[in-house]
């Protein structure tokens, strides 16, 4: 029956990945070893991977103009509580120029609990970064949101600002991203509950710190969003731990926590999610 599970999961994976959300935030530069990552989670994603120390350097300096990262987790109960939630996403980086990049990190999430669909949340976007290999770099990108769990039918969202690196060294890395964001919601209770056509303002504080020898990566990121057009707050935030048991596959644990100030009826303005998985990451 595991076994079974284990395949059911694996074949929805690649599915979805290829079809399809935190994560991911900019990360530290790899190593020969394919030591990155980072999640996970909302609209600014990974518009680069950073540059490391003068180690990195002499150990890395073939061009990589293409990155991907794929990940899964999960978790299934049955007996007195019947319960499976499978969390998929994504990450890939492409370099059309040595100022510009493109990326992209979809997402998928399901859950069900005693036959009740509970989570159906799919994320999908695209962004560009300019200047991404220098301290100060400009950014732009656009994404589409689908969720079960806060009846929303479907998320718009376009968005550009500018990003700093605070730190950048060959164990540690810290940004910060500052954009003027604008956002449409269509609810499914719209009767009741009217749309949402609204400006923000989204910072996001993102950090990476590798431990034993860059075996262990812990990553954060911290999204803060204001409504400046009316009285509409949103936050979400994510902390990762990976190991590294190969060349290119990490086990990880992710606590994810998000909260939205308006929601529909019946619905709680805050989730916490903690997930088990694995992460394939490579680069060409």
């Amino acid at each position: 029956m595991k076994t079974k599970l284990f395949l059911l999961i694996l074949l929805n994976f690649i599915y979805f990945t290829t079809k399809a959300q935190v994560i991911e935030g900019d990360t530290l530069k790899p190593t020969l070893e394919m030591q990155t990552d980072s999640t996970s989670t909302e609209e600014e994603g990974e518009e680069e991977e950073e540059e490391g120390g003068e180690e990195d350097e002499e150990k890395d300096d073939s061009p990589t103009p293409f990155r991907y990262r794929i990940s899964a987790d999960g978790t299934y109960t049955s007996g007195n509580i019947n319960r499976a939630l499978m969390q998929l996403a994504s990450g890939f980086d492409l370099d059309l120029h040595k100022t510009v990049r493109i990326s992209t990190s979809p997402s998928f999430i399901y859950g069900k609990q005693s036959g009740m669909l509970n989570e159906r949340e799919i994320f999908a976007d695209l962004r560009t970064s300019i200047l991404h290999e220098k301290r100060l770099y400009y950014l732009a990108f656009t994404s589409l949101e689908k969720s079960n769990l806060r009846k929303i039918n479907h998320r718009y969202i376009g968005a550009g600002g500018i990003g700093f690196k605070l730190i950048q060294k060959k164990n540690a890395y810290f940004s910060i991203t500052n954009v003027l964001l604008y956002e449409k919601t269509d609810f499914v209770v719209n009767e009741k509950f009217p749309d949402r056509n609204l400006w923000r303002n989204s910072t996001r504080f993102f950090g990476e710190y590798k431990f034993d020898k860059g075996k262990m990566t812990v990553s954060h990121i911290l999204f803060l969003q204001p409504s400046f057009t009316e009285k509409n707050f949103r936050w979400n935030g994510n902390l990762i731990f990976k190991y590294q048991i190969s060349k290119v596959a990490s086990i990880r644990s992710t606590i994810e926590n998000s909260y939205e100030s308006v929601v529909v009826p019946d619905r709680q303005n805050n989730d916490l999610r903690w997930t088990f998985g694995i992460v394939f990451e490579g680069r060409k």
